[in-house]
């Protein structure tokens, strides 16, 4: 199970950080079909956010076919974002650190690294995707 997080001065509305972190967590392979996301009520605890917050969250997810809800049981992952395989996963997060590593040792911090990131991504043609 997942342990989600919130950032106060990222100016993020809340549902929304608990959305994308739902779908980081299906996009690296965190969260599989057939899971159970925690409880609104364990959401609600651990964070100290209304739970109509929560709610709005899930409705989201489930509006975009990822979760489904079942009454009494929990809400329930549908499907998965993950492109590519674990083990594709496992070689690129390490070329990935090495990456970071690298860009530390050469003095950029986050932001830098972010917006590296970011351009080289955009300027990068998606081949074989139609």
């Amino acid at each position: 199970m997942i342990k989600l997080r919130l950032d106060p001065s990222s100016g993020v509305a809340t549902y929304l950080q608990l959305v994308h972190q739902v779908k980081h967590a299906l996009r690296l392979g965190a969260l599989m079909p057939g899971d159970r996301l925690p409880t609104i009520k364990e959401v609600v605890s651990d964070l100290a956010i209304n739970p109509n917050t929560v709610a709005k969250a899930y409705r989201e997810l489930e509006h975009e076919g990822l979760v489904v809800g079942r009454p009494g049981l929990g809400t329930f992952v549908q499907r998965s974002l993950g492109g590519g395989s674990t083990a594709d996963h496992t070689r690129f997060r390490r070329d990935l650190a090495r990456w970071v590593r690298g860009c530390r040792e050469a003095g950029l911090d986050q932001g830098d690294m972010e917006a590296l990131f970011a351009s080289v991504l955009a300027d990068s043609p998606q081949e074989g995707i139609a």
